[in-house]
């Protein structure tokens, strides 16, 4: 194996965790037990699953989480559809005569 070769696998193994007495000199031993006290302390296992936490933690992780939905899609056209009617209302609609917009017997849910 060259040189490069063994340059590169190196860094995709993790360091060769070994006893302390097996290093043999006493200042290597003392900085390969902090090296081994390291790794013994790391946590073994898969991470636990984080909870949701908030309103769009719980939205993200409801539509887009293990199953995955077109939901968000759905909800951001009628978000778009209704502000682009809110605005359509106040810059426009609001200034026609009443006559376009009905009897005035039904508006503002007066009788």
């Amino acid at each position: 194996m060259s040189f490069v070769t063994r340059r590169a696998l190196s860094t995709l193994i993790p360091p060769k965790v070994a006893s302390p007495k097996a290093i043999g000199a006493a200042p290597d031993a003392l900085r390969m037990q902090r090296v081994v006290s390291f790794y013994e302390k790391l946590p073994r296992g898969p991470a636990p699953e984080v909870k949701a936490t908030g309103l769009l933690g719980r939205y993200q992780a409801k539509h887009f989480g293990k199953n995955p939905t077109a939901k968000p899609i759905i909800h951001a056209i009628v978000f778009l559809l209704v502000v682009g009617y809110a605005q359509n209302y106040y810059f426009h609609l609001r200034k026609l005569p009443d006559e376009l917009l009905g009897p005035k017997t039904f508006r503002n849910g007066c009788r």
